[in-house]
Formats: C-alpha cells, structure tokens, sequence
C-alpha cells in the first residue's frame, strides 16, 4: 500500500470515527482524560494524515521528511485546539437550563396586576434572557402593575410573591 492510500485512508476512517463520537458522545464523556481526550486523539490523526496528504501532492520531500513535518504540524495543532478551544469550552457554562426553584429568591416584575386572591404574572430577569411566569400573592394581597415582586415560593408552575422593598 502506498503511504498516499494510507494517509487518505485515515482521512476516511477518522472521518467515520468523528461522526459517531459526535453522536455518541455522552454515552462516552467520561473517557475525558485531558489531553488523552478522544477528541484531541481523533483531531491529531486527522491532523497527520491530512498534512501528510497535502505535503505528498505538493511537495518532493522523501516520506520520512512529509511523516515528520506531518506529526510535528499536528501536534502544534492539536495543542492549539487543546488549550484554545477545548479547554475554554469545558469551563463554560453547560447549560442554559432553568428551574423554577432556582427561581426562588429572585426579584422580578409584574407586567400583568395580580389581584387578591387571583393570578397574574411577572417577568423576571436572567443571564439566559427574560422569563414571564405565573403569579400570586404570597398573603394573597394586590400586587399593582409595575412594582417589583420577590419570589418566595413556587408550587405548581405557580410563583407566590411578595411586593420587593429594597433596603436604603
């Protein structure tokens, strides 16, 4: 086999391989072991084979020369891709997710006047954007347009709340 077959070869089967760790890569997070991660060693190979490729149609060197110049290149790459992208991306934020209770304890705004005894609903500010919820009064009291309510319960998709008195 020559070593262009092989190169593009291991292009086509790390390709493959690439495909189905991203379909199936929760089933395997927990393989993540630093720079052993699965997705620096596949980026390393494809990294290889793909220099390897390009330095054969372009260029004259012996294969000894292109095999080196292609492992050297791809372990800049993957380094690079390492501590620039994934390392980065592992300490942001996972989700975007909320609950109602983690909800509890937040100020917010009543857009639609909660009357005694009856419902009305409020909007609350987050880092993931503007929540519009349910609500009542916590001591089932009035709650007028416009003042600022603080969560102090959730039961049922519904926020009980208190008008916010901020301290002076």
């Amino acid at each position: 086999m020559k070593i262009e077959q092989l190169f593009l070869y291991g292009l086509i089967i790390v390709g493959l391989v690439t495909i189905l760790y991203v379909l199936f890569a929760d089933a395997i997070d927990g393989m993540d072991a630093g720079i052993l991660n699965p997705t620096v060693i596949l980026s390393f190979i494809l990294f290889v084979c793909a220099t390897g490729f390009i330095l054969l149609k372009l260029t004259e060197w012996s294969n000894t020369v292109i095999i080196v110049t292609a492992l050297i290149v791809s372990s800049i790459l993957s380094f690079l891709l390492y501590y620039f992208i994934l390392i980065p991306l592992s300490s942001a934020e996972v989700s975007t997710a909320y609950t109602d209770e983690s909800l509890q304890g937040q100020v917010g705004k009543v857009i639609v006047p909660i009357p005694t005894d009856g419902f009305g609903e409020i909007v609350i500010e987050t880092v993931n954007g503007v929540i519009s919820k349910r609500a009542v009064g916590y001591d089932n009291e009035e709650v007028e347009y416009g003042k600022q309510v603080l969560v102090i319960d959730v039961e049922g998709g519904t926020f009980f709340v208190k008008e916010y008195e901020p301290l002076k």
